[in-house]
């Protein structure tokens, strides 16, 4: 199932790589609909992090994702796993960066990597 969330980019960390060769980059998207402002992390994986080379902070997108769940030692994790970004703002082109999700995730059908917990 995907959703759909738009904000303001609020911060965009570096792509991270792990010994696998499983990369990810995430981003922090801050909404306003709601009484408080809420910080939503969302992470794109492998051939999709590049997707945020011409995303820039203070930028108004549109993320579509997908929710991702997992359970590890015990413990149940949820990630929202980003396959769309498009700019919103006016000022911008408002082009899609990327308009289709990446089925092929790694890890299995569960989408994690069995060397790191999250």
């Amino acid at each position: 199932m995907s959703y759909k969330i738009e904000g303001v980019v609020h911060a965009i960390n570096e792509p991270q790589t792990f010994a696998s060769g499983f990369t990810k980059r995430e981003i922090v998207i801050e909404t306003q609909g709601d009484k408080y402002p809420q910080q939503i992390v969302i992470e794109f994986l492998q051939d999709k992090v590049e997707t945020l080379d011409d995303i820039r902070m203070g930028d108004t997108v549109s993320v579509s994702f997908d929710i991702r769940g997992r359970e590890y030692n015990g413990r149940y994790f949820n990630n929202l796993v980003g396959w769309n970004i498009r700019n919103t703002d006016d000022t911008r082109t408002g082009e899609p960066v990327a308009d289709k999700p990446s089925d092929a995730v790694p890890g299995g059908a569960s989408g994690t990597d069995d060397d790191i917990p999250f």
